[in-house]
């Protein structure tokens, strides 16, 4: 093999530290390396798997506070029917107090008219009576007895049409 300018034991030579060479690399810097590269890949999958699980969870969040704004809308919403319904009722109470007052009202001024007309009536009859006693003394020029004839009058009074009511 001299011929092609080859030396066998250089080339066994340089093929064993070739390959000693190799397992050497293979051992010292192959290994770590393939460790430090699959470390970093797990790193990287747990970090996404990490950014997966912070967007489940802030769109379960997202969920909840929707939720959270929709329960307290209608809550809101249902405390504003029951606040206006009693404002209602508030307002049906009051109008109704207002017409027991005013009929009440009414009714103590009907009394009042009542017993004031009454009273009119009655102060015109003694008036009468007294007048009526009065024109027939004048009359017959003597002095009649005030109790039978104020009797007599208000017998009449009572049988005429001049009466209450």
């Amino acid at each position: 093999m001299d011929e092609l300018g080859l030396n066998v034991p250089v080339l066994v030579a340089q093929l064993v530290n070739f390959f000693l060479l190799l397992v050497l690399l293979r051992i010292f810097l192959y290994k770590p390396i393939l460790n430090m590269l699959a470390q970093r890949a797990k790193r990287v999958k747990e970090g996404l798997e990490a950014a997966e699980q912070s967007i489940e969870r802030a769109a379960q969040a997202d969920q909840e506070v929707a939720q959270q704004l929709e329960q307290a809308r209608q809550q809101s919403q249902t405390n504003i029917a029951k606040a206006q319904e009693a404002a209602s009722r508030i307002q049906e109470e009051a109008r109704s107090q207002a017409r027991r007052d005013a009929e009440v009202l009414l009714e103590r001024a009907r009394s009042e008219i009542q017993l004031e007309r009454d009273q009119a009536i009655a102060e015109l009859r003694r008036e009468f009576a007294d007048l009526t006693v009065s024109a027939a003394e004048k009359v017959i020029g003597q002095s009649l007895d005030h109790q039978a004839h104020r009797r007599l009058i208000d017998e009449v009074l009572a049988e005429s049409t001049f009466r209450e009511g």
